[in-house]
């Protein structure tokens, strides 16, 4: 059996997220979001259920999905606003790149995101699974405590469509 071990700290094996602006083929893996604290990876099929007058139980259909990826993010402030934003407004999605926008200008002007997800290093050293797709930046909302003095913010990605994935073997 071969565990997916994203080994924090260690540059080379750990789980890592980068995500690109969907509208320009030409920006690939053009923001990598550092200082992620934890990712989940959903995938939750709705079911549709009915009964009939001859059966005291109910039926059940798995129907269509839906997924997301849901992490806490420490804010880095280039990263979280990005490199310009201004130039990337003005200029649009099909030619600006999400290190341009930054997480919170992908939000704030809902602009679709490729992403890729990198799971981390299996525990024999191979190269893990890859799980990529189409989505959009939500859910941000930054806080700051003082048992907590730095920004931190939750961020999910809403999938558009299924997620593709690849093993690492």
């Amino acid at each position: 059996m071969a565990y997916i071990y994203p080994a924090p700290g260690v540059g080379t094996a750990q789980a890592t997220l980068t995500l690109s602006v969907n509208a320009n083929a030409g920006d690939t893996n053009s923001l990598p979001l550092p200082s992620l604290q934890d990712i989940t990876l959903n995938n939750a099929n709705d079911v549709f259920s009915w009964t009939t007058l001859d059966n005291g139980s109910k039926q059940q259909i798995a129907t269509t999905s839906t997924n997301s990826l849901a992490m806490n993010l420490v804010v880095d402030q280039t990263k979280f606003f990005g490199t310009d934003y201004a130039s990337a407004t003005a200029a649009g999605a099909a030619t600006s790149t999400a290190a341009e926008y930054g997480v919170f200008g992908l939000s704030k002007d809902k602009v679709k995101v490729d992403f890729s997800l990198y799971m981390g290093d299996e525990d024999d050293g191979t190269n893990g699974p890859t799980v990529t797709g189409e989505a959009y930046v939500t859910g941000l909302a930054p806080t700051v405590s003082a048992d907590s003095p730095v920004w931190v913010t939750p961020i999910t990605l809403t999938v558009d469509g299924d997620y593709s994935f690849t093993t690492g073997a």
